[in-house]
């Protein structure tokens, strides 16, 4: 059954149409009475008038259509679905959920070897990423009523064998993905079954596959390094489920990282003001040779549309992360020494501590690769075998592409004497899993941060009054991470959280300690008020870590 707010917004839009359609009907009338000619068409002589007749063009086909023909039989259109999940559902079933800003606080500039703080977080507050699909009648993609999620992307083929590339948000969390191909008829449903070959989360890169018996047309990819700023760039994707649409722009910025911190560092779009809209994601970015150099991933927007800033991943990255999905680990392998380093110091720190260009280290891993070739905190590195290193970026590019296992040359500053060393290179993955499970053993009873990490939630303590107003005790939520943990049990700020798993969360140093020992794989259920509509009582949702 609809809710009251769906039945409301078809009877206004039926309501539109019927005006429309009596305002049209009163305007005609009106020019008929005005002119005084109804009746007179089947008077009037057009014996003198001369038929139409269709020129064919002369003008040869621009580069834009020779492109499109070329590269569009290769462009596909993805369409996923997802079972309902009762933590998924049940909190955003019960709740008051309203659209309202979700501003993120400004990164403070803290990094590692694999993060740089970027301080955008302008970005944060209408920075959409487009799951494309949704389902009709579903505008803002929000809670389907225990139905099957349905979401649309786009792709495109680089494999005759059926190998497509596409973005991770597109087929995350999906339980089936289907492929149509521009010659597939549109009678077809969804299209082909798909299978997962990897992901990559850090760059929103998947490689899937479809089975054939036939070879399929494929892409080329070009070399995204050589694109300049100014160049006229194409896109080809189904956004709002117009498969095959075309559309033109040039390349307005590169290098450009949208989100701050962690989730942005292997991220550095081609920026475009080609037409790029919820369902192009995952779409390729064409040049004029009709080679792609992007993958369409984002874009950023105030009405969830296009406003002439879109985002497309590298295709030299794109090309190094299919490489490694399609290898027999499945997986992207990055390096990392294990440190922590401050980004954007001011020239002030730079003429104290005497370099210009550099990362100084904030804070060194126990027992990681750094730690074990003498760095430590406050040393100042400024070269990787003998190459100058400008920045936390540029650090962090060379590092992580180099193989774990394999060893550097470290040059760094200390007391202002040129020292180095040799470092041997970790897995990423590995090292900073050993740091948390270091930090976790170090201080299991509380974490100042554990439910940003674990839960993606930030909490404070509840005033007086609004302790008083829901007769209770507990933690308002501050702000929730985008796809966290407690973004999908539906949780919003201004919420309070007065229990996880039975036990009371009265502040904040209760709840961090109950959330420092939750390990993945463990239940979390949290008692929820919403201090909006404290007369609706206690609502309870959870989910398995």
């Amino acid at each position: 059954m609809k809710s009251f707010f769906e039945r409301l917004r078809v009877r206004r839009l039926a309501s539109t149409f019927v005006l429309l359609a009596t305002l049209s009907a009163a305007i005609v009338a009106g020019s008929f009475a005005a002119h005084g000619v109804r009746g007179q068409e089947q008077q009037a002589s057009s014996a003198d008038a001369t038929p139409l007749k269709i020129v064919n063009s002369t003008i040869p086909p621009n580069e834009f259509v020779k492109i499109a023909h070329e590269v569009a039989p290769a462009v596909v259109n993805i369409n996923t679905q997802t079972l309902p999940k009762q933590s998924d559902n049940r909190g955003r079933r019960n709740f008051h959920f309203r659209a309202q800003p979700n501003p993120q606080n400004p990164d403070d500039g803290q990094g590692d070897d694999d993060q740089q703080g970027q301080g955008q977080d302008n970005f944060q507050d209408f920075f959409n990423r487009f799951f494309g699909g949704q389902i009709p009648g579903q505008p803002d993609g929000g809670d389907q009523g225990g139905q099957v999620q349905e979401s649309l992307g786009s792709g495109f083929i680089v494999d005759p064998k059926g190998y497509i590339i596409t973005n991770n948000h597109v087929i995350d969390k999906a339980d089936k993905i289907y492929v149509k191909l521009s010659t597939d008829p549109d009678t077809q449903d969804l299209g082909r079954p798909a299978r997962v070959i990897g992901v990559d989360k850090a760059t929103d890169l998947a490689v899937i596959k479809i089975d054939t018996n036939t070879s399929l047309p494929i892409v080329k990819m070009g070399n995204s390094d050589e694109a300049q700023v100014g160049d006229w760039v194409e896109a080809i994707g189904s956004p709002f489920a117009l498969a095959q649409t075309v559309t033109a722009g040039i390349i307005s910025a590169k290098n450009r990282t949208i989100e701050p911190g962690a989730s942005g560092q292997f991220q550095h779009f081609i920026q475009t003001d080609a037409a790029i809209n919820p369902g192009n994601s995952g779409g390729p970015l064409l040049d004029m040779n009709g080679n792609v150099i992007g993958v369409n991933t984002a874009i950023y927007t105030q009405s969830a549309g296009y406003e002439g800033i879109g985002f497309a991943m590298p295709s030299n990255t794109v090309v190094s992360v299919y490489n490694d999905l399609i290898s027999p680990s499945h997986k992207v392998v990055r390096g990392s020494i294990g440190i922590q380093f401050r980004e954007g110091l001011s020239s002030a720190v730079n003429r104290v501590y005497g370099f210009k260009n550099g990362v100084l280290v904030q804070e060194v891993q126990p027992g990681g690769p750094a730690d074990r070739s003498g760095i430590k905190a406050g040393d100042i590195i400024t070269s990787i075998d003998g190459r100058s290193i400008k920045d936390g970026d540029d650090l962090v590019n060379e590092i992580a592409s180099r193989k774990p296992g394999s060893t550097i040359r470290l040059g760094f500053l200390r007391d202002g004497k040129q020292q180095d060393t040799t470092v041997t290179i970790g897995d990423r993955d590995k090292v900073f899993a050993e740091l948390g499970n270091q930090q976790t053993e170090q201080n299991p009873e509380s974490s100042g941060d554990a439910g940003e990490t674990k839960l993606g939630l930030v909490v404070r303590d509840v005033s007086p009054s609004v302790a008083q107003k829901i007769h209770n005790s507990g933690v308002e939520i501050e702000s929730v991470r985008t796809g966290s943990f407690g973004d999908l049990q539906g949780l919003e700020p201004g919420l309070i959280i007065t229990h996880v798993n039975k036990q009371p969360t009265a502040n904040r140093d209760q709840f961090e300690a109950i959330v420092s020992k939750l390990k993945t794989g463990d239940d979390v259920v949290f008692e929820i008020v919403d201090p909006k509509h404290p007369e609706e009582g206690i609502n309870v949702v959870g989910g398995t870590l």
